[in-house]
């Protein structure tokens, strides 16, 4: 599974016109191999930008983006290995679903890998079976499905051609709270099963602070924080200087010091709140 590292990683858009604008500058991450990071900022702060230069859908202004040390921008042919070693799922991806079948939806990645028919099919069976998809649904159009079994599909379709890192873009966009879940649980079980590195983008607290080992806060361009959620959601006051708020437990948990209780301050996930109140209860260990 590829290491990713972005080294002064730049980009401009509209660049010698009135319209230019600094979109990401001087990025400077390392994204250790198997992985879960959160991406989190404000609209417009450069998230998006940055993932969609992990695969090579974005060449950089100035900067470089390397897998296990090979600059993606080398070459085209450095580029297009990229694409299939770094899959990028994009917000709304069911909005780009144009093939007849779900199945030869899922099969187009496998397809322009140029792999063997049996290759492809247990590709498109394994990936399925990875985002909870039933195979029933194999030869129905895409457009006849729910938006919740669009977004499984298109993600399918990316996991089909095994890459080594998932990149999500606002993967639970639109999904009611029980679709999200399971969701994140089926991405969070394709991790633990094949050590792929997981990236994601959202703006969703909860969720970050759920399902990631770290996180990247992304201001004007900028990256202004990097940690654990813990280290990251104990700046509640810095988050919410740049707009952004802390999960909810984060925040019940705050109030409920203010009122003098012995909360830790480390409790950022419902089941760590829920936790620290029966210790309160019983008469106290931490979270």
């Amino acid at each position: 599974m590829p290491t990713i590292e972005t080294r002064l990683l730049t980009h401009v858009y509209s660049p010698a016109t009135v319209f230019k604008n600094t979109a990401i500058e001087n990025i400077n991450i390392k994204i250790a191999s198997g992985s879960s990071v959160g991406i989190i900022g404000h609209t417009g702060s450069g998230k998006t930008t940055f993932v969609q230069h992990l695969n090579g859908l974005l060449c950089p202004s100035s900067g470089q983006v390397f897998l296990d040390g090979e600059d993606i921008n080398a070459s085209k042919a450095s580029r297009r290995d990229a694409r299939f070693k770094v899959g990028l799922v994009f917000q709304y991806p069911e909005y780009q679903l144009f093939e007849e079948t779900v199945y030869r939806d899922i099969a187009f990645g496998p397809h322009n890998m140029k792999l063997s028919k049996a290759e492809i099919d247990e590709r498109v069976h394994e990936a399925a079976r990875f985002v909870g998809l039933s195979e029933s649904l194999f030869d129905l159009s895409p457009l006849e499905l729910s938006g919740g079994q669009k977004r499984r599909v298109a993600i399918a379709g990316v996991i089909a051609m095994r890459p080594g890192a998932l990149v999500l873009d606002e993967p639970t966009a639109g999904l009611d709270p029980k679709g999200c879940e399971e969701l994140m649980r089926n991405i969070e079980a394709y991790r633990h099963e094949t050590g792929a590195t997981v990236i994601f983008v959202s703006h969703s607290m909860e969720l970050v602070a759920r399902y990631t080992s770290r996180l990247i806060v992304f201001d004007s361009g900028r990256v202004v924080m990097d940690g654990t959620p813990e280290e990251v959601f104990s700046r509640s006051e810095a988050l919410r200087a740049i707009g952004l708020d802390v999960p909810a437990a984060t925040a019940i948990a705050g109030k409920l010091r203010e009122l003098g209780l012995d909360v830790p301050e480390n409790c950022y996930t419902l089941s760590g709140l829920k936790h620290a109140i029966c210790a309160l209860r019983k008469g106290g260990a931490p979270c």
